[in-house]
Order: C-alpha cells, then structure tokens, then sequence
C-alpha cells in the first residue's frame, strides 16, 4: 500500500477533481452564481489601488482649498470605500451560498460512501479495518470543505486578481504588466509544481499511515475484553507505538516539505518585490510616473502580493484536501463485488424450496474451486443439518444461499427463481440468521429485536422475546426493553445475546432459516432455553443448521456431510451413525468420546 501511495503524481487529482467537479455539476446555478459574485468581489480589489493612486495625485497636485483637487479627492475616497464595502458584501453573499452547497455535498459523498462500504462483498469487509473505514470517509468529509473553499473562494480570486493587475498595470505600462504577469506566472507554476512533485507524495503516505493508525486504534479498542483477558495492555501499547513511529516520521517529512516550499515562495515574492518596485523607480527617474502613479504601483504590489502568498497556501491547502480526498474517491470507484443486474425483481419465496444446480465456486483468486458441478436439492419446510470438518464447505454453503457470493458457474435456485437474477435486499430479508456469535447494535433491546420489522409493534417485539425465551430476563432489567445492550451486545451475557437474537428471528417470520448452532459454549441452563426456543423457530420453516456438537442435530430430517466442498454422505442421524467407517459416525464418536473424558475429570 505505500509503495502505491509513493507513486502519487497527478492521478489523484484528476480523479478527485473529476469527482468534485461531477458533484458541482449537480448545482449548477448555484456554482455559477458563487463563481459571479467572487469575480465581481475580486474586481473590487483591482480596482483598489487605481483609486489609491488618484487620491495620492488630488492630495500631491493642489491644496485643500482647490476645489478640482478637492473633489477628486473626495471622489477617489468615496469610490475607496464603496469598492471595499461591496467587496465584503459579495464575499459575505458568496460564503452564503457556499456554505449550503458545500453541507449539501458533504451530505451526499458520506452517503454515497456509506452505501458503497454497506454494499461492498464479504470478502472487502472481511480485509479492512472498521476504523480505517470510518477515517477515510470521515476525512474525505472534510476535506471536501477546505477543497470548495480552496477553489471558489481562494485561487478562482487569485486568478482574478493577477490577470487584472496585470492587464491594468500593462494598460499603463506595458513593461510593468509584463514583469507582474511573467513574475507571478512563475511564482505559481513553482508554487503548484513544488506542492504536486515534492510535496504531495509525502502528504499521501502520511495519509496511509494516518489510517493505519486509525484502524489500528479500533482494533485494539473493540477488542479491549480480550486484552484484558490477557493483561495485555502494554503489549497493544506497544504495538500502537509502532504504526505512531511510522507515522509520525512520515508526517514530520510532509511538514518539513511543505514549509520549505513556503521559504521558496517567500524568497520569490521577494524577487518579484524587488523587480516591480524597481521598475517603479525607473519610471518615476525617467518622469514616466508621477507620485499616484507610484502608489497606484505600490499598492498594486501589496494587494497582489497577498494574493500571491495566498496562493501558496491555496495550493498546499488544494494539494493537503485533495490527499485527503484520495482514499474517500477510491471507496465510490471501487466495484461493490456482488452487485444487482440490470432489472433485477424482488423475489418472492413461499415454500423455500433450495436446489443447487451444477454450482461451480472458488474463492477471490483461488485456482482451485470449493465446489464443483454441486447439485443437491433441499425440499420446503425440510430441516437439514450441515456436517463436516473445518473448511469442508459448510459456511461457503450457507453464504451462497444469501448470495453473499455470486458463484462462478450453475445456478442456484429458490422455490424455482435463479437468486442471482433478484434483488439481493429482497433474498436476505427473507432469509432469517441467527449465528454463532450474533451481532448486536449498541442501541435498545426493542430496536435490536424490531430490526428485523423495524414496522413491528411494541406487542409483536415482547411476543417473539417470549418464543425466544427472553422476555423474562429483558423485563428485569432496569429499562426492560430500552436497555442499551452496549457495542456488540457487550452488555448481555452469551445466552441473552442468542436468545435476542432468536427472537429477531422469530419476528421476522422469514420461509427460510439459517441457524449457526447457537448452543456449543453456553451453560446448560441456557443451551435448554436456547435448544427450546430453537425447537418452536424450526416449525415451518425450511432450515438449515451448521451442527458443530452432533448431538443436537438428532431431530433433523436429514444431515449432509461435507468434505472438501463435496456431499459425500447424507441421511438421518439414526442412518449415518450405522454407517461403518464413515465420516459421521467418527466425527460424532470422537465427540461422545470427549463428552466422556470430560465428565471422568470432572
């Protein structure tokens, strides 16, 4: 990843310029009207130091008392202070505008982000830290902000303002429009070349290891039980210290360049000082200017000056928002992985009757496949169990059914429809889990259960907590069903997150239930409630259960036993522990065996 980021020259900001320019293509008066009002605030200040001059020649060429000096003194004031007022009132108009145009904008990329990550494959989520996520949208947030404002507000005035000293000081003298033209031209060629060349692809892998160390923060904080299971804090203190070290010798250099790009634009406004007011003089030594003519001059310079150094910063600041950009542009470029087809329709299931097809699947880059050419066939409301070593193929089973893969050759197929012609939305919500490690939000107890039906009444939540077996235990505490369960469910014990997460299943009432057998490490007296609970969310459903203890899966219509992606024994438990020499029947009498040791030591 940083040897990428080392790479950086100008594609990122062409990609993340083209990305901001298609969002203001979505505003298109309202750029129009900011990009009016700047110009005419700008002009403003161009026209400064002509009246400048001219109040410098009425005060220098007559007395107080002479009344043409007089009034065009007064006249050059009047027009000093209106330019300025309207100058700060079109600033103040465009900072209007800007401001909602901008919100609105950092509105929709953090939303286009968040719908991309939520609709990126398992597989994505599975290779990258939650918090280097939430970094990257968050900065690229706003770093939107500082790029608006950079653009609309700071180097489009900047343009302004050098083009129009320039044509205004040639007008007079057209050797003097040439030095502050080819000067200032200069100045920002070098300003923009020293800020993309040298200074930029350092800011961009400091900005890889900023998210490091974001990612590397959340990581040992959302783990924080287990490090502390292993008093392992100076450990992860150590660890930390590492991705900080990184870190901050790569944005030391960043900071070190970039100020001495900002030594190199000081000594040429030096320079370009030096020359502008030295021709100055040699006008004025040859009688070709007079007194307001050289603070008509001066004054120029000043203003441009500011200007100029401003672009200094304008371009650093364009340079620091567009690196901060870069990873937020990369999220919505990058495929989502399993994606609707054109046209795809809602699916309808009724029975939730599953067959696979000849299916053909391999992971990512794998050459060789986990499945090929499967068939099996499960009937409506049937009950089976999946069976088989780690790796065999039993999850892989489970995850194409939610389509969280798309397979690479065959179809499967619910109550008759081809799941990859549908709307995955569609599949999923009617498709009930309930997992070995449920995943619970760090919001109500009621909100968890109902995310199942967010539409579901307050009766309809305690009546499936009741199925579930929860009721009883969520009603003792001190908000019952508005507890915060905590990050993760941390709040709640094993058992109650499973039961929760039983009854989420139970209110969501789906044709088809995929259960990650939900018993393996509990007590007994919740592995009983959790086994009852399962018992009544079977009945008339057709239900797929991961069996890790064997034990539980005796009442199951039927067992496929996998093995390196291949079904190489199914049928009733009865059936499959008769079977000499099988898989089954070793699986489940090594399991007995171990039941019995342990109860021995006990």
């Amino acid at each position: 990843m940083a040897r990428l980021k080392l790479d950086f020259r100008g594609d990122a900001f062409r990609s993340v310029l083209g990305f901001t320019a298609s969002h203001w293509r979505r505003q298109p008066v309202r750029i129009a009207l900011i990009c009016c009002v700047v110009l005419l605030s700008t002009l403003a200040d161009v026209l400064t130091p002509l009246y400048s001059g001219r109040l410098v020649d009425a005060v220098s060429n007559g007395a107080a008392t002479d009344e043409i000096a007089w009034n065009a003194g007064i006249t050059a004031f009047v027009m000093l202070i209106a330019l300025g007022l309207g100058a700060v009132l079109l600033r103040q108009y465009a900072f209007m505008h800007i401001i909602t145009m901008t919100l609105k904008m950092m509105s929709e990329i953090a939303n286009g982000a968040f719908h991309h990550v939520q609709r990126f494959s398992t597989d994505w989520h599975a290779n990258s830290f939650a918090g280097s996520t939430v970094r990257k949208i968050t900065r690229g947030m706003f770093a939107l902000d500082l790029l608006n404002d950079t653009l609309l507000i700071a180097l489009l005035p900047s343009v302004v303002m050098l083009v129009g000293t320039t044509v205004l000081l040639g007008w007079f003298w057209p050797a003097m429009g040439a030095i502050v033209g080819i000067g200032s031209v200069l100045y920002v060629v070098l300003t923009v070349v020293m800020s993309v060349g040298y200074v930029a692809p350092a800011a961009s892998l400091a900005n890889a290891w900023d998210t490091r160390l974001g990612g590397a923060l959340a990581d040992a904080i959302s783990c924080n039980p287990v490090v502390k299971a292993f008093g392992a804090e100076d450990r992860e203190e150590a660890r930390l210290a590492i991705v900080l070290g990184k870190w901050r010798s790569r944005t030391r250099r960043t900071w070190q360049r970039g100020t001495l790009n900002g030594s190199v634009q000081g000594v040429m406004l030096v320079a370009l000082r030096g020359a502008i007011v030295g021709a100055g003089l040699a006008l004025w030594r040859m009688g070709l200017a007079r007194a307001g003519d050289i603070a008509f001059v001066l004054t120029s310079f000043f203003v441009l000056q500011g200007y100029l150094r401003d672009v200094g910063l304008h371009v650093r600041n364009l340079q620091r928002a567009v690196n901060d950009m870069e990873e937020l542009v990369d999220i919505h470029g990058q495929p989502l992985g399993v994606e609707d087809r054109p046209g795809a329709c809602p699916i309808a299931i009724s029975e939730g009757g599953i067959a696979f097809d000849n299916v053909t699947f391999q992971y990512g880059s794998h050459v060789t496949p986990l499945y090929r050419d499967f068939s099996v066939k499960i009937a409506p409301g049937e009950k089976v169990g999946l069976v088989g070593h780690s790796g065999s193929g039993k999850t892989t089973f489970v995850k194409l059914i939610q389509r969280l893969y798309d397979v690479t050759g065959g179809r499967i197929l619910i109550d008759g429809q081809d799941i990859a012609t549908v709307t995955q939305q569609s599949l999923r919500a009617q498709i009930a889990i309930v997992q070995q490690e449920p995943v619970l939000f760090h919001r109500s107890l009621a909100d968890n259960i109902a995310y199942a039906r967010p539409g579901a009444t307050r009766a309809e939540i305690e009546e499936a907590a009741r199925q579930a077996s929860s009721h009883d235990f969520i009603m003792k505490l001190p908000k019952g069903y508005e507890t915060l369960v905590g990050e993760r469910g941390i709040k709640l014990s094993g058992g109650e997150r499973q039961r929760v997460a039983i009854a989420r299943a139970f209110l969501s009432n789906s044709p088809i239930l995929i259960m990650d057998e939900a018993t393996s490490s509990l007590d007994s007296e919740s592995e009983v409630l959790i086994q009852e609970a399962m018992e009544r969310l079977m009945v008339g459903r057709t239900t797929l259960v991961i069996a890790h203890r064997l034990s539980t899966v005796r009442a199951l219509d039927r067992l496929l036993v996998f093995d390196n992606g291949r079904i190489v024994e199914e049928g009733t438990h009865g059936m499959l522990v008769g079977r000499n020499g099988g898989i089954y029947r070793r699986l489940f009498e090594r399991q007995a065996l171990e039941l019995t040791k342990g109860l021995m030591i006990a």
